[in-house]
Protein backbone atom coordinates (compact mmCIF):
# COMPACT_ATOMS: atom_id res chain seq x y z
CA UNK A 1 0.00 0.00 0.00
CA UNK A 2 1.18 3.49 -0.94
CA UNK A 3 2.48 5.66 2.12
CA UNK A 4 2.91 9.40 2.94
CA UNK A 5 6.47 8.87 2.83
CA UNK A 6 6.39 7.88 -0.94
CA UNK A 7 3.76 10.19 -1.70
CA UNK A 8 6.01 12.92 -0.20
CA UNK A 9 8.43 11.19 -2.10
CA UNK A 10 7.10 11.06 -5.53
CA UNK A 11 5.55 14.82 -5.09
CA UNK A 12 7.83 17.13 -3.24
CA UNK A 13 11.08 14.93 -3.71
CA UNK A 14 13.88 16.71 -4.84
CA UNK A 15 17.64 15.20 -5.25
CA UNK A 16 20.17 16.60 -3.19
CA UNK A 17 17.88 18.40 -0.66
CA UNK A 18 18.36 17.56 3.46
CA UNK A 19 16.71 18.78 6.38
CA UNK A 20 19.91 16.72 8.29
CA UNK A 21 22.74 15.53 8.32
CA UNK A 22 24.13 12.57 9.45
CA UNK A 23 28.63 11.98 9.85
CA UNK A 24 30.01 9.73 8.70
CA UNK A 25 30.36 6.21 10.66
CA UNK A 26 33.78 6.08 12.82
CA UNK A 27 32.69 1.90 13.43
CA UNK A 28 33.76 -0.96 11.55
CA UNK A 29 31.09 -2.14 9.51
CA UNK A 30 31.50 -5.64 10.61
CA UNK A 31 27.75 -7.23 11.11
CA UNK A 32 27.99 -10.59 10.37
CA UNK A 33 24.97 -10.79 7.58
CA UNK A 34 25.35 -12.68 4.64
CA UNK A 35 25.87 -10.98 1.50
CA UNK A 36 22.46 -11.88 0.16
CA UNK A 37 20.76 -10.34 3.30
CA UNK A 38 21.98 -7.09 2.37
CA UNK A 39 20.38 -4.69 0.61
CA UNK A 40 22.14 -3.33 -2.65
CA UNK A 41 21.21 0.08 -2.51
CA UNK A 42 19.60 2.61 0.30
CA UNK A 43 16.19 2.73 0.59
CA UNK A 44 14.48 5.47 -1.70
CA UNK A 45 13.62 8.05 0.79
CA UNK A 46 12.66 11.84 0.30
CA UNK A 47 14.71 13.85 -0.16
CA UNK A 48 13.32 17.64 1.19
CA UNK A 49 14.16 20.56 2.95
CA UNK A 50 13.00 21.09 6.60
CA UNK A 51 10.91 23.72 5.99
CA UNK A 52 9.13 21.94 2.97
CA UNK A 53 8.42 18.54 5.67
CA UNK A 54 7.07 20.69 8.63
CA UNK A 55 4.99 23.08 5.76
CA UNK A 56 3.95 19.22 4.86
CA UNK A 57 2.94 17.75 8.28
CA UNK A 58 1.40 20.94 9.74
CA UNK A 59 -0.72 21.51 6.52
CA UNK A 60 -1.65 17.93 7.16
CA UNK A 61 -2.36 18.28 10.78
CA UNK A 62 -4.83 21.21 9.60
CA UNK A 63 -7.32 18.68 7.83
CA UNK A 64 -8.14 16.86 11.23
CA UNK A 65 -10.50 18.10 13.97
CA UNK A 66 -9.56 17.46 17.14
CA UNK A 67 -10.70 18.37 20.54
CA UNK A 68 -7.70 21.39 20.84
CA UNK A 69 -9.30 23.22 17.30
CA UNK A 70 -13.47 22.24 17.84
CA UNK A 71 -16.04 21.50 19.90
CA UNK A 72 -16.44 17.98 19.39
CA UNK A 73 -19.95 16.59 21.39
CA UNK A 74 -19.09 12.99 20.30
CA UNK A 75 -22.56 11.37 22.27
CA UNK A 76 -21.13 8.28 24.35
CA UNK A 77 -17.27 9.61 23.61
CA UNK A 78 -16.68 12.29 26.40
CA UNK A 79 -14.45 14.20 24.02
CA UNK A 80 -13.66 16.40 26.75
CA UNK A 81 -10.63 18.99 26.90
CA UNK A 82 -7.07 17.20 27.62
CA UNK A 83 -5.28 19.03 30.26
CA UNK A 84 -1.71 20.01 29.06
CA UNK A 85 -0.37 19.82 32.37
CA UNK A 86 -0.37 16.08 31.86
CA UNK A 87 0.97 16.03 28.69
CA UNK A 88 3.93 17.88 30.50
CA UNK A 89 4.28 15.80 33.40
CA UNK A 90 3.78 12.17 32.03
CA UNK A 91 7.11 13.38 29.46
CA UNK A 92 9.12 13.46 33.03
CA UNK A 93 12.59 11.70 32.40
CA UNK A 94 12.01 9.88 35.43
CA UNK A 95 8.40 8.59 34.48
CA UNK A 96 8.72 7.92 30.39
CA UNK A 97 12.23 7.21 30.94
CA UNK A 98 11.14 3.85 33.20
CA UNK A 99 11.70 0.54 30.76
CA UNK A 100 8.68 -2.26 31.70
CA UNK A 101 11.59 -4.42 32.17
CA UNK A 102 13.57 -2.61 35.05
CA UNK A 103 13.69 -4.46 38.36
CA UNK A 104 10.91 -3.50 40.96
CA UNK A 105 13.22 -2.01 43.15
CA UNK A 106 14.60 0.68 40.42
CA UNK A 107 11.29 1.66 39.39
CA UNK A 108 9.26 2.06 43.07
CA UNK A 109 7.77 5.63 42.02
CA UNK A 110 6.11 3.71 39.08
CA UNK A 111 4.62 1.38 41.06
CA UNK A 112 3.35 3.21 43.55
CA UNK A 113 1.15 5.75 40.93
CA UNK A 114 0.12 2.40 39.89
CA UNK A 115 -0.59 1.01 42.98
CA UNK A 116 -2.66 4.72 43.80
CA UNK A 117 -4.19 4.26 40.57
CA UNK A 118 -5.59 0.84 41.36
CA UNK A 119 -7.01 2.00 44.78
CA UNK A 120 -8.62 5.15 43.36
CA UNK A 121 -10.06 3.63 40.80
CA UNK A 122 -11.52 1.04 43.39
CA UNK A 123 -12.69 3.53 45.64
CA UNK A 124 -15.20 5.34 42.89
CA UNK A 125 -16.55 2.58 41.59
CA UNK A 126 -17.09 0.61 45.56
CA UNK A 127 -15.41 -2.45 44.30
CA UNK A 128 -12.43 -3.29 45.82
CA UNK A 129 -10.44 -5.28 43.09
CA UNK A 130 -8.65 -4.05 40.00
CA UNK A 131 -6.47 -4.44 37.10
CA UNK A 132 -5.30 -1.82 34.99
CA UNK A 133 -3.96 -4.14 32.21
CA UNK A 134 -6.83 -3.92 29.39
CA UNK A 135 -6.24 -1.16 26.80
CA UNK A 136 -9.49 0.18 26.24
CA UNK A 137 -13.22 -0.16 26.66
CA UNK A 138 -13.70 -2.33 24.48
CA UNK A 139 -10.69 -5.22 25.88
CA UNK A 140 -12.15 -3.76 29.49
CA UNK A 141 -15.19 -5.44 29.00
CA UNK A 142 -13.93 -8.37 27.41
CA UNK A 143 -11.75 -9.30 29.82
CA UNK A 144 -14.34 -9.19 32.22
CA UNK A 145 -16.47 -11.27 31.02
CA UNK A 146 -13.14 -13.94 30.60
CA UNK A 147 -12.94 -13.28 34.60
CA UNK A 148 -16.55 -13.99 34.36
CA UNK A 149 -15.86 -17.15 32.99
CA UNK A 150 -13.10 -18.62 34.95
CA UNK A 151 -14.94 -17.79 37.55
CA UNK A 152 -17.89 -20.02 36.20
CA UNK A 153 -15.51 -23.06 35.45
CA UNK A 154 -13.88 -22.90 38.80
CA UNK A 155 -17.32 -23.12 40.15
CA UNK A 156 -17.91 -26.24 37.65
CA UNK A 157 -21.39 -24.33 36.68
CA UNK A 158 -20.32 -25.22 32.33
CA UNK A 159 -24.11 -24.53 32.20
CA UNK A 160 -23.62 -20.51 32.90
CA UNK A 161 -23.49 -19.60 28.92
CA UNK A 162 -26.12 -16.66 28.31
CA UNK A 163 -25.22 -12.85 28.59
CA UNK A 164 -28.05 -10.70 28.56
CA UNK A 165 -27.45 -7.38 26.72
CA UNK A 166 -30.35 -4.77 26.79
CA UNK A 167 -31.56 -3.14 23.08
CA UNK A 168 -29.54 0.01 23.59
CA UNK A 169 -26.01 -1.48 24.64
CA UNK A 170 -23.03 -0.35 23.18
CA UNK A 171 -22.15 -2.80 19.85
CA UNK A 172 -19.10 -3.97 21.57
CA UNK A 173 -20.87 -5.58 24.39
CA UNK A 174 -22.62 -8.61 22.41
CA UNK A 175 -18.86 -8.60 20.61
CA UNK A 176 -17.08 -9.50 23.64
CA UNK A 177 -19.63 -11.75 24.87
CA UNK A 178 -19.36 -13.97 21.94
CA UNK A 179 -15.73 -13.95 21.86
CA UNK A 180 -15.65 -14.82 25.29
CA UNK A 181 -17.55 -17.86 24.39
CA UNK A 182 -21.07 -16.63 25.08
CA UNK A 183 -24.46 -16.46 23.75
CA UNK A 184 -25.65 -12.86 23.54
CA UNK A 185 -29.77 -12.51 24.26
CA UNK A 186 -30.79 -9.51 23.79
CA UNK A 187 -33.04 -7.88 26.21
CA UNK A 188 -36.04 -4.98 24.93
CA UNK A 189 -36.25 -1.27 26.31
CA UNK A 190 -39.55 0.08 27.56
CA UNK A 191 -41.37 2.84 26.47
CA UNK A 192 -39.74 5.01 28.76
CA UNK A 193 -35.98 4.19 27.52
CA UNK A 194 -35.23 2.03 30.53
CA UNK A 195 -34.34 -1.56 30.77
CA UNK A 196 -37.72 -3.72 30.22
CA UNK A 197 -37.87 -5.50 33.53
CA UNK A 198 -40.39 -7.77 32.54
CA UNK A 199 -38.41 -8.62 29.24
CA UNK A 200 -35.10 -9.40 31.64
CA UNK A 201 -37.40 -11.61 34.19
CA UNK A 202 -38.47 -13.35 31.28
CA UNK A 203 -35.00 -14.09 29.89
CA UNK A 204 -33.27 -14.45 33.35
CA UNK A 205 -32.84 -18.42 33.80
CA UNK A 206 -29.92 -20.81 35.56
CA UNK A 207 -27.85 -20.43 31.99
CA UNK A 208 -27.58 -16.75 33.31
CA UNK A 209 -23.65 -16.00 33.37
CA UNK A 210 -23.62 -11.98 33.52
CA UNK A 211 -26.28 -9.47 32.59
CA UNK A 212 -24.31 -6.40 31.20
CA UNK A 213 -25.81 -3.10 31.61
CA UNK A 214 -25.00 0.41 30.48
CA UNK A 215 -25.62 2.51 33.65
CA UNK A 216 -26.27 5.65 32.40
CA UNK A 217 -27.35 4.10 29.39
CA UNK A 218 -26.80 5.17 26.26
CA UNK A 219 -30.11 7.40 25.90
CA UNK A 220 -28.27 9.91 29.26
CA UNK A 221 -30.96 8.15 31.62
CA UNK A 222 -30.25 6.58 34.78
CA UNK A 223 -31.65 2.92 35.16
CA UNK A 224 -33.83 3.71 38.40
CA UNK A 225 -34.37 0.65 39.10
CA UNK A 226 -30.95 -0.45 38.83
CA UNK A 227 -31.17 -2.15 42.41
CA UNK A 228 -33.86 -4.46 41.68
CA UNK A 229 -32.09 -5.15 38.18
CA UNK A 230 -29.20 -6.62 39.87
CA UNK A 231 -31.36 -8.88 42.36
CA UNK A 232 -33.17 -10.38 39.77
CA UNK A 233 -29.90 -11.10 38.53
CA UNK A 234 -28.06 -12.65 41.24
CA UNK A 235 -30.75 -14.66 42.15
CA UNK A 236 -30.35 -16.55 39.50
CA UNK A 237 -26.38 -16.85 40.06
CA UNK A 238 -25.44 -14.59 37.30
CA UNK A 239 -23.18 -11.24 37.71
CA UNK A 240 -24.05 -7.85 37.14
CA UNK A 241 -22.01 -6.09 34.66
CA UNK A 242 -22.07 -2.64 34.39
CA UNK A 243 -20.11 -0.58 31.17
CA UNK A 244 -18.55 2.09 32.66
CA UNK A 245 -18.00 4.35 29.29
CA UNK A 246 -20.67 6.76 31.01
CA UNK A 247 -19.18 7.27 34.55
CA UNK A 248 -18.28 11.02 33.31
CA UNK A 249 -21.60 11.34 34.73
CA UNK A 250 -21.77 9.86 38.16
CA UNK A 251 -18.52 10.51 39.67
CA UNK A 252 -18.33 11.29 42.92
CA UNK A 253 -22.42 10.96 42.97
CA UNK A 254 -22.91 6.81 43.05
CA UNK A 255 -21.10 4.12 43.26
CA UNK A 256 -21.51 0.67 40.41
CA UNK A 257 -20.83 -1.63 43.34
CA UNK A 258 -23.09 0.41 45.97
CA UNK A 259 -25.80 -0.19 43.25
CA UNK A 260 -25.15 -3.95 42.45
CA UNK A 261 -22.40 -4.48 40.00
CA UNK A 262 -19.74 -7.22 40.54
CA UNK A 263 -17.90 -5.90 37.70
CA UNK A 264 -17.40 -2.70 35.64
CA UNK A 265 -14.40 -1.07 32.82
CA UNK A 266 -13.42 2.42 33.22
CA UNK A 267 -12.53 4.54 30.16
CA UNK A 268 -9.61 5.86 31.76
CA UNK A 269 -8.75 8.10 28.32
CA UNK A 270 -12.66 9.32 28.69
CA UNK A 271 -13.61 9.72 31.94
CA UNK A 272 -10.14 11.20 33.33
CA UNK A 273 -8.74 12.69 30.28
CA UNK A 274 -5.96 12.13 27.42
CA UNK A 275 -5.75 12.08 24.15
CA UNK A 276 -8.00 9.54 22.15
CA UNK A 277 -9.22 8.66 18.66
CA UNK A 278 -8.11 7.26 15.26
CA UNK A 279 -8.32 3.59 17.18
CA UNK A 280 -5.68 4.41 20.52
CA UNK A 281 -4.24 4.89 22.72
CA UNK A 282 -6.73 3.88 25.42
CA UNK A 283 -7.30 1.83 28.95
CA UNK A 284 -9.51 0.29 30.12
CA UNK A 285 -9.04 -0.80 33.35
CA UNK A 286 -11.50 -3.25 35.29
CA UNK A 287 -12.58 -2.94 39.08
CA UNK A 288 -14.29 -6.27 40.77
CA UNK A 289 -15.86 -7.72 43.71
CA UNK A 290 -13.96 -9.96 45.83
CA UNK A 291 -14.66 -13.14 44.99
CA UNK A 292 -13.71 -12.58 40.96
CA UNK A 293 -10.25 -11.00 42.48
CA UNK A 294 -8.46 -14.36 42.15
CA UNK A 295 -8.99 -14.43 38.46
CA UNK A 296 -7.78 -10.87 37.65
CA UNK A 297 -5.06 -10.67 34.80
CA UNK A 298 -1.41 -11.05 36.07
CA UNK A 299 0.67 -9.32 37.15
CA UNK A 300 -0.88 -6.53 39.38
CA UNK A 301 0.63 -4.16 41.40
CA UNK A 302 0.99 -4.94 45.23
CA UNK A 303 2.20 -3.30 48.46
CA UNK A 304 4.56 -5.16 51.09
CA UNK A 305 5.23 -3.25 53.92
CA UNK A 306 6.57 0.23 52.27
CA UNK A 307 7.80 -1.37 48.91
CA UNK A 308 5.73 -2.28 45.86
CA UNK A 309 5.99 -5.13 43.11
CA UNK A 310 4.75 -6.53 40.33
CA UNK A 311 2.84 -9.95 41.50
CA UNK A 312 2.63 -12.68 39.09
CA UNK A 313 1.72 -15.61 41.38
CA UNK A 314 -1.58 -15.59 40.97
CA UNK A 315 -2.61 -19.51 39.85
CA UNK A 316 -6.64 -18.73 38.96
CA UNK A 317 -5.65 -15.91 36.84
CA UNK A 318 -6.63 -15.58 33.41
CA UNK A 319 -3.18 -14.42 32.42
CA UNK A 320 -2.12 -11.79 30.46
CA UNK A 321 -4.26 -9.41 28.43
CA UNK A 322 -1.81 -7.09 27.75
CA UNK A 323 1.80 -6.35 26.70
CA UNK A 324 3.92 -5.25 29.83
CA UNK A 325 1.72 -3.51 32.30
CA UNK A 326 -1.12 -1.96 30.11
CA UNK A 327 -1.26 1.76 28.59
CA UNK A 328 0.82 3.37 31.52
CA UNK A 329 1.15 6.91 29.19
CA UNK A 330 -2.93 7.29 29.89
CA UNK A 331 -2.88 5.46 33.50
CA UNK A 332 -0.46 8.46 34.16
CA UNK A 333 -2.43 11.01 32.70
CA UNK A 334 -5.51 9.21 34.88
CA UNK A 335 -3.95 9.34 38.54
CA UNK A 336 -2.44 13.34 37.52
CA UNK A 337 -6.31 14.03 36.58
CA UNK A 338 -7.30 12.29 39.99
CA UNK A 339 -5.43 13.70 42.05
CA UNK A 340 -5.54 17.18 40.80
CA UNK A 341 -9.15 17.27 41.18
CA UNK A 342 -9.18 15.20 44.21
CA UNK A 343 -13.45 13.76 44.95
CA UNK A 344 -15.31 17.02 45.59
CA UNK A 345 -13.20 18.07 42.41
CA UNK A 346 -14.34 15.00 40.31
CA UNK A 347 -18.17 15.12 41.54
CA UNK A 348 -18.46 18.68 40.14
CA UNK A 349 -16.90 17.47 36.75
CA UNK A 350 -20.24 15.22 36.34
CA UNK A 351 -22.43 17.76 38.18
CA UNK A 352 -20.90 20.58 35.63
CA UNK A 353 -21.18 17.86 32.69
CA UNK A 354 -25.10 16.85 33.55
CA UNK A 355 -25.88 20.71 33.79
CA UNK A 356 -24.48 21.26 30.15
CA UNK A 357 -25.97 18.47 28.51
CA UNK A 358 -29.70 19.15 29.83
CA UNK A 359 -28.71 23.37 28.89
CA UNK A 360 -27.95 22.23 25.47
CA UNK A 361 -30.58 19.71 25.47
CA UNK A 362 -33.35 22.60 26.39
CA UNK A 363 -31.85 24.89 23.84
CA UNK A 364 -32.62 22.52 20.57
CA UNK A 365 -35.44 20.31 21.99
CA UNK A 366 -38.32 22.56 19.82
CA UNK A 367 -36.69 21.25 16.45
CA UNK A 368 -35.02 18.57 17.36
CA UNK A 369 -36.97 16.28 20.11
CA UNK A 370 -35.63 13.72 22.63
CA UNK A 371 -38.35 11.20 22.44
CA UNK A 372 -36.80 9.86 26.10
CA UNK A 373 -36.53 11.55 29.52
CA UNK A 374 -37.70 14.93 30.90
CA UNK A 375 -34.00 15.61 31.68
CA UNK A 376 -30.85 13.66 31.26
CA UNK A 377 -27.60 13.45 32.40
CA UNK A 378 -24.14 13.43 30.63
CA UNK A 379 -25.69 13.01 27.10
CA UNK A 380 -28.88 13.03 25.31
CA UNK A 381 -30.15 11.19 21.99
CA UNK A 382 -32.30 13.93 19.92
CA UNK A 383 -33.82 12.81 16.57
CA UNK A 384 -34.33 14.45 13.84
CA UNK A 385 -37.18 12.05 12.51
CA UNK A 386 -39.37 15.50 11.95
CA UNK A 387 -36.61 17.26 9.40
CA UNK A 388 -36.46 14.40 7.71
CA UNK A 389 -40.68 14.41 7.13
CA UNK A 390 -40.95 17.71 7.11
CA UNK A 391 -37.79 18.85 4.52
CA UNK A 392 -36.18 15.38 3.18
CA UNK A 393 -33.37 16.20 5.99
CA UNK A 394 -31.72 13.49 7.55
CA UNK A 395 -29.08 13.17 10.53
CA UNK A 396 -26.19 12.42 8.39
CA UNK A 397 -27.02 15.77 6.68
CA UNK A 398 -27.33 17.57 9.87
CA UNK A 399 -23.90 15.55 10.76
CA UNK A 400 -22.13 16.80 7.42
CA UNK A 401 -22.84 20.28 7.53
CA UNK A 402 -21.54 20.96 11.21
CA UNK A 403 -18.14 20.27 9.82
CA UNK A 404 -18.83 23.98 7.84
CA UNK A 405 -19.11 25.50 11.11
CA UNK A 406 -16.13 24.37 12.96
CA UNK A 407 -17.98 21.73 15.05
CA UNK A 408 -17.65 18.15 15.13
CA UNK A 409 -20.97 15.78 14.35
CA UNK A 410 -22.50 13.81 17.46
CA UNK A 411 -22.63 10.51 17.36
CA UNK A 412 -25.90 9.29 14.25
CA UNK A 413 -27.91 6.86 13.93
CA UNK A 414 -27.11 5.33 17.26
CA UNK A 415 -28.89 3.89 19.75
CA UNK A 416 -30.76 2.19 17.36
CA UNK A 417 -34.02 3.01 19.72
CA UNK A 418 -34.13 6.16 17.94
CA UNK A 419 -35.13 7.44 14.84
CA UNK A 420 -32.75 9.60 12.87
CA UNK A 421 -30.48 9.90 16.26
CA UNK A 422 -27.97 12.67 16.72
CA UNK A 423 -26.63 11.45 20.04
CA UNK A 424 -24.88 14.86 21.93
CA UNK A 425 -22.33 14.95 24.97
CA UNK A 426 -21.36 18.16 25.64
CA UNK A 427 -18.85 17.42 28.65
CA UNK A 428 -17.90 19.20 31.55
CA UNK A 429 -15.22 20.94 29.71
CA UNK A 430 -17.41 23.45 27.19
CA UNK A 431 -18.49 27.24 27.98
CA UNK A 432 -22.29 28.47 27.91
CA UNK A 433 -21.06 30.54 24.72
CA UNK A 434 -19.94 27.39 22.89
CA UNK A 435 -23.13 25.45 23.83
CA UNK A 436 -24.94 28.48 22.59
CA UNK A 437 -23.47 28.67 19.32
CA UNK A 438 -23.53 25.47 18.90
CA UNK A 439 -27.61 25.10 19.56
CA UNK A 440 -27.81 28.26 17.20
CA UNK A 441 -26.27 26.25 14.26
CA UNK A 442 -28.43 23.48 14.42
CA UNK A 443 -31.04 26.03 14.32
CA UNK A 444 -29.69 27.61 11.08
CA UNK A 445 -29.40 24.19 9.48
CA UNK A 446 -32.71 22.93 10.63
CA UNK A 447 -33.88 26.06 8.17
CA UNK A 448 -31.50 25.57 5.35
CA UNK A 449 -32.49 24.18 1.85
CA UNK A 450 -32.37 20.52 1.58
CA UNK A 451 -30.45 19.69 -1.90
CA UNK A 452 -27.83 22.35 -0.47
CA UNK A 453 -27.54 20.47 2.93
CA UNK A 454 -27.52 17.63 0.99
CA UNK A 455 -24.22 18.50 -0.67
CA UNK A 456 -22.09 19.13 2.32
CA UNK A 457 -19.54 20.12 3.94
CA UNK A 458 -19.00 22.60 1.17
CA UNK A 459 -15.77 23.51 2.80
CA UNK A 460 -13.61 20.61 3.80
CA UNK A 461 -10.84 19.17 1.20
CA UNK A 462 -12.94 16.18 0.80
CA UNK A 463 -16.54 16.02 0.72
CA UNK A 464 -18.57 12.94 0.72
CA UNK A 465 -16.77 10.22 0.01
CA UNK A 466 -17.71 6.47 -0.45
CA UNK A 467 -17.05 5.82 3.00
CA UNK A 468 -16.36 1.98 2.62
CA UNK A 469 -14.29 2.39 -0.48
CA UNK A 470 -12.14 5.01 1.43
CA UNK A 471 -11.97 2.88 4.63
CA UNK A 472 -10.60 0.08 2.05
CA UNK A 473 -8.34 1.80 -0.44
CA UNK A 474 -7.37 4.96 0.98
CA UNK A 475 -5.94 7.66 -1.13
CA UNK A 476 -3.04 9.00 0.45
CA UNK A 477 -1.74 11.25 -2.12
CA UNK A 478 -0.73 15.24 -0.65
CA UNK A 479 -2.09 16.67 -4.25
CA UNK A 480 -4.49 15.57 -5.74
Amino acid sequence: MKTIATELLNELSRKGRRCHHVPASDVEADHGLPASALSAAPPALPEVGEIDLIRHFVNLSTRNMAIDTSFYPLGSCTMKYNPKRHERLAGLPGLAGVHPLQPDDSCQGMLQIMYEMQQFLCEISGLPACSLQPAAGAQGELTALYVAAAYFRHRKQTHKSRVLVPDSAHGTNPASAALAGFEAVTVKSGPDGLVDVNDLASKLDDKTAVFMITNPNTLGLFESRIVEIAKRVHDVGGLVYLDGANMNAILGLTRPGDFGADMQHYNVHKTFTGPHGGGGPGSGPITVRDFLEPFLPSPMVVKDGDRYRLDSDRPLSIGRVRGYFGTIGILLRGWFYIRTLGAAGLREVSEVAVLNANYLREKVKDIYAVPYGDRCLHEFVASAKKLRAEKKISAMEVAKRLLDFGFHAPTVYFPLVVPEALMMEPTETESKETLDQFAEVLRTIAGEDAAFLKEAPHTTAISRPDEVKAAKEPILHWKR
